[in-house]
């Protein structure tokens, strides 16, 4: 074996060992697409055109939530919110989160420790950074919110990392 294939199998190797506990976190979304007899659950999920997108969002919903991009940290208003009540998927309407799995993480983003209904967000791998990340999705219109991570409070240990430009949100009226 030359040098660079021992270098690459074993940064290949040690990263999947590294890593694998975010591939588990990862596909344990995608698993609560389904009911417990297996069936697809039915969103209705939208099926838009980037052009219909781009006339539905703002520029910056449009970038966070069709691009899969990242607000900066501290630069919202969500993430201070003490308010009761729901934060909605800004794209389609969806109730996503609650503000009683709402916590202070000290990120600059808005952070729960679990959503409303699991099978309200999807996740999936993502390489963008220099390790593997969970990106979370709504279920319904695939629009990205986020990130998921194993370092929130219990019951769960999660901390759904969510930008606040994905995010509507409706106080409570009681």
């Amino acid at each position: 074996m030359n040098r660079r294939k021992f270098i690459k199998t074993t940064l290949f190797t040690s990263s999947a060992i590294t890593f694998s506990p975010y591939f588990a976190l990862a596909s344990k979304g995608q698993e609560n697409m389904f009911d417990q007899s297996g069936k697809l659950i039915d969103f209705d999920k939208w099926q838009l055109t980037e052009k219909q997108w781009k006339e539905i969002l703002s520029e910056q919903q449009f970038y966070i939530l069709r691009q899969e991009g990242t607000e900066r940290a501290y630069s919202n208003d969500m993430e201070a919110n003490k308010q009761n009540g729901i934060y909605h998927c800004s794209a389609c309407d969806l109730p996503v989160y609650s503000s009683e799995h709402k916590f202070e993480s000290n990120t600059g983003w808005p952070s729960f420790w679990q959503p409303i209904d699991i099978k309200y967000i999807g996740t999936k791998l993502d390489f963008k950074a220099f390790w593997p990340r969970t990106e979370v999705h709504c279920a319904r219109c695939k629009g990205h919110q986020g990130h998921v991570f194993k370092d929130g409070p219990q019951p769960t240990g999660l901390r759904y990392c969510i930008n606040s430009v994905s995010l509507t949100f409706r106080p409570s009226t009681a």
